[in-house]
């Protein structure tokens, strides 16, 4: 079984970059079994379509014109998701209907998909989520890690002191503390 857990937005935009922002999260903190693939898809679009190939199912994670107050969660599934992106918050979510779109006339649409979305409350640019959206941030990670224990897959949670340990990137223990 091939899974792809795919955050997608632009970290500049403010709420924009929450699905990125799960996927670091889930990348940082978890360790996936093998058939299991985590990536930041940031604003790539079409770019993402390689990636695509060979997977049954695909869990997306955005910033998602739900209807509803900031900070609105939503689960959309199958498709629920074409019909969702037709509002689109920002130039990435043409992107993803396209991806879609073009992986479906391609033979790799995967079997199942889901989209775990909240509204936004602002895409104006700026580094930090709102409140309303920082406040979901872990209702989201959480929520992904039960839709993959109902697909069967259960990431285990990597030990905090062994990140630290390993980090390379140049953060800061402190940070990656406060993301944690």
């Amino acid at each position: 079984m091939s899974i792809l857990v795919l955050g997608i937005g632009n970290l500049i935009m403010t709420d924009d970059g929450v699905g990125v922002r799960v996927a670091q999260r889930l990348m940082d903190g978890y360790r996936f079994p093998d058939g299991v693939t985590v990536l930041d898809g940031g604003t790539l679009g079409l770019d993402l379509l390689p990636h695509l190939e060979g997977v049954e199912r695909l869990l997306m994670v955005d910033a998602v014109e739900t209807g509803g107050p900031p900070g609105t969660v939503v689960r959309l599934a199958g498709e629920e998701i074409p019909v969702a992106l037709q509002t689109k918050l920002s130039p990435h979510q043409m992107g993803l209907q396209d991806l879609l779109a073009v992986a479906e006339l391609q033979g790799n649409r995967p079997a199942e998909m889901v989209l775990w979305g909240v509204q936004p409350e602002s895409i104006e640019l700026g580094m930090e989520l709102t409140p309303a959206v920082a406040a979901q941030f872990d209702r989201l990670v959480e929520t992904v890690i039960a839709e993959l224990a109902a697909w069967g897959v259960t990431p285990e949670p990597v030990d905090p002191n062994k990140l630290f340990e390993t980090r390379s990137n140049g953060a800061t223990e402190e940070n990656l503390r406060k993301n944690l």
